[in-house]
């Protein structure tokens, strides 16, 4: 090749290098603008049992392991080195919201309730509000249409009356079926 050949060959090489690293820098401010304006769907993280002030005040010392169980249900964390200790967490995480922790113990001794200690518990009309209230912030839409709407759309004609679904007599099931391997 001849040299201002080569010379052309690399000024073409340059710029077009150039050019592909400003494309790229430009699509990546794109790219992150529109990344900060559409923001993902967060679900509600629930972990744990959750324990009610009413299943609380259910607990009486004297109760034995498995009553304790019927009313709170199986305990999150059962110590391996206190084995007469059973622990209730319960988490709730929103998006928007500060997570909510609660926590329950109860002591046992000589297989029966001593007594238990914990978090001030929600009622469980407190709670169940608790959760409504963000659902209710959201207007649900019209499921009705009206009149005029309705006129957009033509009416379907009856279907025959011999299809499946429609209370037709279907035919009867045969008596046996063919065998699936054949017999040699």
């Amino acid at each position: 090749m001849f040299v201002p050949a080569r010379s052309c060959v690399r000024l073409g090489t340059l710029v077009l290098l150039s050019a592909g690293l400003a494309a790229c820098g430009s699509i990546d401010g794109a790219s992150h603008r529109l990344a900060s304006a559409i923001t993902p769907y967060k679900i509600d993280v629930v972990q744990g049992n959750f324990v009610s002030k009413e299943q609380v005040e259910a607990l009486k010392p004297g109760m034995g392991r498995q009553q304790v169980k019927e009313i709170l249900g199986t305990p999150l964390v059962t110590p391996l080195f206190h084995r007469d200790r059973w622990e209730y967490v319960f988490t709730l995480k929103r998006p928007g919201v500060d997570q909510q922790t609660r926590k329950l113990t109860v002591f046992f001794k000589d297989e029966m309730l001593d007594r238990f200690e914990g978090d001030e518990m929600p009622t469980e009309a407190d709670f169940v509000s608790s959760l409504a209230s963000k659902a209710s912030k959201n207007k649900p839409p019209n499921l009705e249409a009206t009149e005029d709407q309705l006129k957009r759309f033509p009416a379907k004609p009856d279907a025959p009356a011999d299809k499946v679904g429609n209370d037709a007599p279907s035919a009867p099931l045969p008596a046996s079926y063919p065998p699936l391997e054949s017999r040699n």
